[in-house]
Parts: structure tokens; C-alpha cells; sequence
């Protein structure tokens, strides 16, 4: 098969269109065609070191994927070849998802409806299942305030989606109740002094945060990294078939200019998921 291949950690330049053995799915596993990959923050990471995730040369990046099943393996029920799918491979030292085949437990795919485009559903399991994870975190009542740091971003395009848009917006007006930090750096600590007394901030990001002053003010940090989960993954595949989610894609580039993908991601030049079209 084709596949973006990283012979050694490093830059952009180290991600080469090559060829790979063909995987083959196991016993509760399912073998996909991919159409489609999602670029995200982490895959940078990734290539620049990937040993913190237990990946090591040579390997295949990438963890959203969607495309057609084209093999299942033995103790698979409910899904077929033929079926339209997306999947979050096993995080984190699952990824191989640039790559014409991609392998993943049954129990990660989700069927896509047929009105939704294989970009839209590989640039959501990653991204919006953080969004997910972060609100699900912070726990927030109904009308509560939260500030979103890098709301531009992958994640933050679907967390302003799954959150604000349903809470009429209320961000004005006094202090927010929660920081959503998908950026880290220092933008949170600018923001601290917006974050109420008995606040939360969550981060999926380091942020460079003095403790005292949140020891201070009773504020519960939470740090948040995402892990498998079927169950979200079908949630937000039946969202995307009800057009409750609608994934904002900036770029769809062929798989071979993966490299030109992460130089974008890197430079932030890109208001939106950057989806890998596996097919081109």
C-alpha cells in the first residue's frame, strides 16, 4: 500500500510517500480503505518525537480516518465490507492512519451516513472528541461563561459547536467560569485574571501557569488527553449524519503532500481541519 512513511524523527521533510505492507485485520478487527486522513497537532509532535507515544521508526502517522471497510476480521459482527466508516485509531501508539489501509478494533469505527463526505468525517473523531472530553471535564452548568483560548483551531471549532452555541453565547458580562485552554504557552495565565473565583481550567496543551495564584483562588486545573472511545466516536458520527456537527475543513491536500500538511499546522496558517485525501 501507499503510506506517508517517517524514517527518522524530525521536521516536515521526514514525511515521504512510500510503500508498506499491506495490514491485515485480527480476530474483532476491521480493515479500512481510507479516503480520508485527518492532520492533527499531535501528529507534528509526533514526527518530531514520537517516543512519548510509544511510536518508533519507521512508522505511519496519523490517527482520524475514513473511508470504505474492505476486510473484517474473525468475531466481527454489526460491521461489514461496504461499509462507510470513521475511526480514531488506538491512541497513542495506534496512529497509521496516511496510509491507503488502516487496521483498528471494530469497537473504534463508526458508520458514517452516506451524506456525509469522507474530509468532514476524518476531520472529527480527534478534534471533536477532545472538544468533548474538555466540556465533559469541566462539567459546566447550563448558562455558565467559558473562554476558549485558540477557538480558531480544530478542537476549538468543534468545542464552540458543542458548547457555547448551545448556551446562547453568554461569554459577556463579568467573569467566565471556565478557561478552555487549547493552546498552552502563556495565554492562560493572561487570561486568569478574567476566571471567577472557584473557576476551572482545562488544558489539552502546557500552559505556563504560577500555581500560587490558582492555589490562591480555588482553581481546579484539569489536564486533558484523549484515549479510545467507540462509543464517543458513534456519538459524533450521529451528529454528522443529523448535521448537528458541521467539521470547518481549511485544506484537503493529497496524501503525498503530508509534509506541505504539517508545514501548514505548524505555522498556524490554518483556520480549520487540514484533511489528507488518500485517494489522490
Amino acid at each position: 500500500m501507499r503510506a506517508v512513511l517517517v524514517s527518522e524523527f524530525g521536521g516536515p521533510e521526514q514525511l515521504r510517500l512510500g510503500q508498506a505492507a499491506d495490514p491485515v485485520a485480527g480476530r474483532g478487527q476491521v480493515r479500512i480503505a481510507v479516503n480520508a486522513a485527518g492532520v492533527n497537532p499531535v501528529d507534528a509532535g509526533n514526527r518530531a518525537d514520537g517516543r512519548w507515544a510509544g511510536l518508533r521508526v519507521p512508522c505511519i502517522l496519523g490517527y482520524d480516518v475514513a473511508g470504505v471497510i474492505d476486510s473484517v476480521g474473525d468475531g466481527v459482527s454489526g460491521l461489514a465490507p461496504g461499509d462507510r466508516v470513521m475511526a480514531m485509531t488506538h491512541f497513542p501508539d495506534g496512529a497509521g492512519g496516511y496510509a491507503e489501509l488502516a487496521v483498528v478494533d471494530a469497537g473504534l469505527a463508526a458508520p458514517i451516513g452516506a451524506a456525509v463526505s469522507f474530509a468532514e468525517a476524518a476531520a472529527t473523531p480527534l478534534a471533536a472528541g477532545t472538544a468533548l472530553v474538555v466540556l465533559s471535564r469541566l462539567g459546566l452548568p447550563p448558562a455558565s461563561r467559558l473562554l476558549v483560548l485558540g477557538a480558531s483551531g480544530g478542537v476549538g471549532l468543534f468545542l464552540l459547536q458543542l458548547d457555547v452555541a448551545a448556551r446562547a453565547q453568554a461569554l459577556a458580562g463579568g467573569p467566565v467560569d471556565a478557561i478552555a485552554d487549547l493552546v498552552g504557552g502563556t495565554l492562560a495565565a493572561a487570561a486568569l485574571p478574567s476566571l471567577r473565583p472557584g473557576g476551572q481550567i482545562a488544558a489539552i496543551a502546557t500552559p505556563e501557569l504560577d500555581l500560587d495564584p490558582l492555589l490562591d483562588a480555588n482553581i481546579t486545573f484539569h489536564g486533558v488527553l484523549i484515549g479510545d472511545d467507540g462509543d464517543r466516536v458513534r456519538a459524533l458520527a450521529a451528529l454528522l449524519d443529523r448535521k448537528a456537527l458541521r467539521p470547518v475543513v481549511s485544506h484537503v491536500l493529497p496524501l503525498a503532500a503530508a509534509a506541505e500538511a504539517h508545514r501548514i499546522l505548524e505555522r498556524r496558517h490554518a483556520s480549520g481541519k487540514i484533511i489528507l485525501d488518500v485517494t489522490g
